[in-house]
């Protein structure tokens, strides 16, 4: 492996030819903390791409990365039939429009609530140097509260040990885990890897990909809208081109913020984009929350039917607070 330093890079912390993208709004505490992971990786980085808006331009520069702010899509429309629906901020949009703007060809896309683990880029790096065809997940762990002002102080200035993070994070048990000594590399062994064939593992929230296998795969698919299915989406076309999932034991640490369960606060972009993946994949997804939805009778909907879904009515306001859960560390 050749790791060149670059002009920007602490004299700590060496570069490797990657480029970073995340994209956000509104959810800056999370963004600065996802920097200092960054800054204090046993690489960095050499591009850091924020598709943002509203980022404190001061703040970004107390990071010795080299970060490239683009603006987010503030609204944009999705044509689902004759039904027009407008989002906010379009997830996929903002980070194929990432993509496109990076300097490098090896990207690793991070969701701005992850807190990379030390080695997290490094292993990455090296894995997509072994597997450069392939689309590389790593693995979650879920802070089961947020950090507090110290702690985030703490982090910025690499004095936060992540043995701390790893007693305050929990691993997602509806999903494939690696065993903990997976996940740290020794002087002899490198972290875990592991080829699936289940693409519906996929989550969007901190992959690694070639610039030539996300522009194969066509990017994220913008016509979905909101919340909900476009990381399967992109799987499944992965796995219609037949490019190889890889899954790590490569941690990311998801910084805690509220949750619903189920996310009646996501409910008509779900229903959208489950009307939209069916159309394109003959098969639903998020077939959990669409039966927690049907159970409640907001849709009318069976795994087996082929019809478009139908909101039947909208939660009411106690329906939603009770769903609301302040203090989970994942949906």
């Amino acid at each position: 492996m050749t790791i060149q330093p670059t002009s920007n890079a602490s004299t700590t912390s060496n570069t490797v030819p990657m480029t970073i993208i995340t994209t956000c709004y509104g959810r800056n505490r999370h963004l600065y903390n996802l920097l200092s992971g960054l800054e204090n990786s046993s690489v960095k980085p050499a591009e850091v791409i924020i598709v943002n808006d509203d980022a404190d331009p001061n703040r970004l520069a107390e990071f010795s990365l080299n970060i490239m702010k683009l603006p987010t899509t503030v609204k944009s429309a999705v044509n689902d039939g004759d039904d027009i629906k407008t989002t906010e901020f379009d997830i996929g949009h903002n980070r194929n429009f990432g993509a496109l703007q990076a300097t490098h060809d090896m990207l690793i896309f991070l969701d701005v609530d992850c807190i990379v683990a030390p080695t997290f880029i490094e292993q990455m790096y090296k894995k997509l140097l072994q597997y450069p065809n392939a689309l590389l997940m790593g693995q979650p762990r879920y802070l089961t509260r947020p950090l507090s002002v110290e702690e985030n102080a703490q982090l910025k200035i690499n004095q936060l040990p992540f043995s701390v993070l790893d007693g305050l994070s929990v691993y997602n048990p509806y999903r494939y885990n690696f065993d903990e000594s997976d996940s740290y590399p020794t002087e002899t062994e490198q972290t875990a890897i592991k080829q699936t064939d289940d693409y519906g593992a996929f989550w969007s929230l901190c992959f690694a990909i070639k610039r030539q296998t996300f522009d194969e795969i066509g990017g994220f698919d913008t016509q979905y809208t909101g919340y909900g299915a476009e990381d399967t989406d992109f799987a499944f076309t992965a796995r219609r081109l037949d490019i190889d999932f890889y899954l790590t034991a490569d941690i990311a640490y998801h910084q805690q913020h509220s949750v619903y369960r189920p996310p009646l606060n996501h409910l008509d972009s779900i229903i959208v984009n489950a009307n939209r993946f069916y159309k394109k994949w003959h098969c639903w997804p998020m077939a959990g929350w669409l039966s927690q939805f049907s159970d409640m009778e907001l849709i009318d909907w069976t795994e087996e039917q082929s019809l478009p879904i139908a909101i039947q009515r909208e939660p009411n306001d106690k329906e939603v607070e009770l769903s609301h859960c302040p203090d989970a560390p994942y949906v």
